[in-house]
């Protein structure tokens, strides 16, 4: 993921359900495929803005995509990414993410945690 990435802290407005998305998290999906995501920011909307990257999966490229999402309930929604994935992540009870990450007719799971 590109170094330059920030993490903004949550204001003090932003409820605890959704300021506990914010910060950088790293995982695999299928246990294979490294994955990281930085929520970078969150609003007391729910509203997110993050980068995802991916490694190599299946037959897709490796990538990295700058973006928005929303948070819903204890699950964030990423934007449609440029290559057509549907990314979401739940919020565990331990506080991991269950990713899934859904491309070209496959969908790949993990878990992430924070770093």
């Amino acid at each position: 993921m590109d170094q330059s990435v920030t993490i903004t802290p949550p204001s003090k407005g932003v409820p605890t359900k959704y300021a506990s998305f914010s910060g950088n998290w790293a995982g695999r999906l299928e246990g294979t495929y490294e994955g990281k995501l930085a929520v970078q920011s969150v609003s007391s909307n729910g509203k997110v803005t993050v980068t995802y990257a991916w490694g190599i999966l299946g037959d897709n490229n490796p990538g990295e995509a700058a973006g928005e999402g929303k948070i819903v309930g204890t699950t964030l929604k990423l934007g449609r990414l440029p290559n057509g994935a549907d990314v979401s992540f739940k919020m565990m009870p331990d506080g991991t993410l269950a990713g899934t990450h859904a491309l070209a007719g496959q969908t790949y799971t993990g878990m992430f945690i924070r770093q």
